[in-house]
């Protein structure tokens, strides 16, 4: 079992014996076993739940189960993404690549061993728009280079299960009504004894040029939930509003006067400027306020500001160019599981 087994910890006796059944049947890659009997959407969850828990259980890609009225088991038939023969030699792959990845960040602090996670999965993973079945597990992001957000906070998990950092992942439901059309992956971490979200997913697909977004690194509810669905299965609560990235890094402005200083400085270096409003919503009126003092500063080296916008979380993300100035609202990525 994983280092957190965190769902697993929350099933009652009954539920805790079909999760132990289930797993020992896959991890024996056994096509056919039993279980203790359960209604059939209980056995689905448990399934799905274990493999949260386990995300190293990359080749279950699902099971089908059949019972008689009076038995008080359940025959399960699992379905496996590869022949048996091969399996082992994509356990090993699996686990040397992991291995790989977090070898340089193994003696670095908790939050940095976080970040390192964070930055390698922005930096590695393309989502899969296609949503290829292996998209959805830790083989998609470590061997592919691809994945959707289930597949992605699955390898945040494992990639923070060898490096000791606690960690479970997040569901949440569609909203159709919302015009989010499926369920949502992302992490709660434990850094420093606190519990807090961090969704790299929604990081990965706000990036631009190669600057690296943390807009969904260590997140409370309040702030995460500003732009993310309620969890279906509970999760520990994130009451810590200060571990956020951009706050702890004095990159968390609630004056015009910070908010201009700094982007001057961008100017002048040639670099770019990503900031969080922390004075309020970051309402219209507020976001001309901004983008006047920004353009400002960069019309003192004959720039013009290009200013991308998560206005969910109040970031700012600020490329000076040579071009007319502008200002382009952006939507995190809702990916499917």
């Amino acid at each position: 079992m994983a280092l957190t087994g965190y769902y697993y910890s929350k099933m009652d006796k009954e539920k805790q014996a079909v999760y132990f059944s289930i797993e020992e049947g896959i991890r024996n890659v056994r096509q056919r076993f039993y279980t203790p009997r359960l209604e059939g959407n209980q056995i689905f969850d448990i399934h799905f739940l274990l493999r949260l828990d386990n995300p190293d259980i990359f080749y279950s890609s699902g099971i089908k189960y059949k019972f008689f009225e009076d038995s008080t088991q359940v025959e399960i038939a699992a379905e496996f993404l590869f022949d048996k023969k091969k399996l082992k030699a994509h356990q090993q792959a699996m686990n040397s690549r992991i291995e790989k990845v977090i070898r340089p960040a193994m003696n670095l602090k908790e939050e940095e061993k976080l970040r390192y996670v964070h930055d390698f999965i922005c930096q590695n993973v393309k989502y899969d728009k296609l949503k290829k079945q292996y998209s959805h597990e830790i083989i998609g992001p470590l061997g592919q280079g691809v994945g959707v957000c289930e597949g992605i906070s699955k390898t945040v998990k494992a990639l923070c299960d060898r490096l000791g950092i606690w960690c479970t992942i997040a569901v949440s439901e569609a909203n159709p009504d919302k015009g989010i059309k499926y369920r949502h992956a992302w992490n709660i971490v434990r850094i420093d004894g606190k519990y807090y979200h961090m969704d790299a997913t929604f990081d990965n697909s706000l990036g631009k040029g190669g600057n690296i977004r943390y807009d969904y690194f260590m997140l409370s509810d309040k702030q995460i939930f500003r732009d993310h669905e309620p969890v279906i299965w509970k999760v520990p609560a994130c009451e810590d509003n200060d571990g956020f990235y951009y706050k702890k890094n004095k990159m968390s402005f609630t004056k015009m006067e910070d908010v201009s200083k700094r982007a001057l400085q961008a100017v002048k270096k040639g670099r770019q400027l990503t900031f969080h409003w922390r004075n309020g919503y970051l309402t219209r009126d507020v976001l001309e306020q901004l983008m006047k003092v920004i353009e400002e500063a960069a019309l003192t080296r004959e720039k013009h500001a290009k200013v991308y916008v998560n206005i969910a979380q109040a970031v700012l993300s600020v490329t000076f160019v040579e071009g007319d100035g502008q200002i382009i609202e952006e939507d995190a990525d809702e990916s499917s599981i």
